[in-house]
């Protein structure tokens, strides 16, 4: 129990230090995770506006891409904060109580946290200027983030591992991950594709955590085909990798 402890209050130090690192070199502090998903919902808003194309489903077209956004931004940054995490704190764990593991739990808590905060603050907003505030399971809003973030952060420490082997993971992990995007429910709703393509787009588990993000904001729209087990087989097989990779380039990182 001590040990927990210990370690707990080592995440919390290293958290604070990564929050100090990230937001307190601007001016402009935590508002900057705040622009990147306004700055993208504006855009596509734009063109959606522009196409004429309306949000599906009785949905909100602020509140519709935001809630495809928010959990894609979240997963995409957990993915490449936890990536860089060791590379970037290498002074740290000179540090004989900081472990790897402390750097990946920090900055995994650090993006989920900062961006159920800007999923808050977007919506809320977009229901000051609706007129109307009407969810339908805070808590399945919160568990797809959490999805999402976990997804990413896994995803991040197998990454984060095998770079330390090759340069060459890094530089492909953007390429890689980038078709994302279009695959992962930003622009649709799983319900509203033909069979054929909705087969196909299900195999990626970031569509089930938009899904039921979606579903937890939005009364009526059923999100049905989204899996949350699905997910979670993701995050396990991520885990059971990288969690023994990690132990074993230990050694490397500090001797390197």
């Amino acid at each position: 129990m001590r040990g927990l402890v210990s370690q707990a209050e080592i995440v919390f130090a290293v958290l604070l230090r990564e929050t100090r690192t990230r937001f307190g070199a601007h001016q402009l502090g935590y508002l900057w995770a705040l622009l990147e998903p306004m700055l993208m919902i504006i855009t596509f808003f734009v063109m959606f506006a522009f196409i004429g194309r309306q949000a599906p489903d009785e949905m909100d077209l602020i509140g519709f891409l935001s809630t495809g956004i928010v959990p894609y931004v979240l997963f995409m940054n957990s993915v490449s904060r936890v990536a860089e995490s060791i590379n970037g704190n290498k002074g740290l764990l000179f540090y004989p109580h900081v472990q790897p593991l402390d750097l990946v739990y920090a900055r995994t808590l650090l993006e989920f946290s900062t961006y159920i905060g800007v999923f808050v603050l977007l919506m809320g907003a977009n229901a000051i200027y609706l007129q109307e505030f009407n969810i339908d399971s805070a808590l399945q809003i919160v568990f797809g983030m959490a999805l999402a973030s976990l997804l990413g952060a896994t995803l991040g420490l197998v990454l984060c591992s095998l770079a330390l082997f090759s340069n060459f993971v890094e530089r492909a992990r953007g390429p890689i991950l980038r078709p994302m995007f279009w695959v992962s429910g930003i622009f649709f709703t799983a319900n509203q594709l033909p069979e054929a393509a909705r087969d196909k787009v299900l195999y990626n588990p970031l569509l089930h955590c938009v899904e039921l993000v979606r579903g937890g904001f939005y009364p009526a729209y059923d999100a049905v085909l989204a899996d949350p087990y699905y997910v979670l087989m993701y995050i396990l097989v991520f885990a059971t990798i990288g969690l023994p990779l990690e132990r074993h380039v230990r050694h490397r990182i500090e001797v390197g």
